[in-house]
């Protein structure tokens, strides 16, 4: 291939890098935010929760033996998959997770964990990360076999994150802020983020 033709990453970083880079700055707000014990605006919360999500989901899935990719890698017929920031594999999502698990511990230390921001903010995160996390155990416990356990547990966890966004969404529809607590409303968003993370 040409060097015209070959797609360059922004920056010339490796792919992923700027990604990886507007995560941590992001997060990095927010966690000074919240250790401080100030209000973290809507806006950062929301903005975390996107990047976070397509920053987990954003990797390659290809359900293909190490053996083959490597072939495919090594012929061209595959791009080669970067480490951002020319870090090894999977040292920004272990970051990520890290800097959550201590600002949790932190918060817990201070009695502010379930202060209703941080227990938010913290709960959400988690619930997505929980979701991943469980999909990696069950991906690798099934050797990515559909069997009908797994099948029946995916219909399982869809059937109840559906009833319970549904009696949330409908909250609103029909204007009945009380019929759902904030509570019950953060519970439903942890629960999709779950289902989400685990998809």
């Amino acid at each position: 291939m040409s060097a015209s033709t070959t797609k360059r990453p922004p920056l010339g970083l490796p792919s992923g890098s700027v990604r990886a880079l507007l995560t941590l700055l992001i997060l990095a707000v927010v966690v000074a935010q919240l250790l401080r014990g100030q209000e973290v605006e809507v806006l950062w919360t929301e903005t975390l929760m996107i990047a976070l999500a397509h920053y987990f989901t954003s990797r390659r899935f290809i359900n293909l033996a190490p053996e083959v990719i490597r072939q495919l890698e090594s012929t061209g017929q595959l791009e080669q998959e970067a480490h951002p920031l020319y870090l090894p594999r999977h040292t920004i999502r272990i970051l990520i997770f890290t800097v959550f698990v201590g600002v949790g511990v932190y918060l817990y230390r201070q009695d502010r964990l379930f202060d209703s921001q941080a227990l938010s903010i913290l709960g959400v995160v988690f619930a997505y990360v929980l979701g991943t996390v469980a999909h990696g155990i069950l991906h690798w416990w099934t050797k990515g076999k559909q069997t009908p356990t797994v099948r029946g547990w995916e219909d399982l966890k869809a059937a109840a994150v559906l009833l319970v966004l549904l009696y949330t969404a409908a909250t609103y529809l029909f204007e009945m802020p009380e019929a759902a607590p904030r509570q019950v409303r953060d519970t439903a968003l942890a629960l999709v983020l779950f289902y989400f993370g685990s998809r």
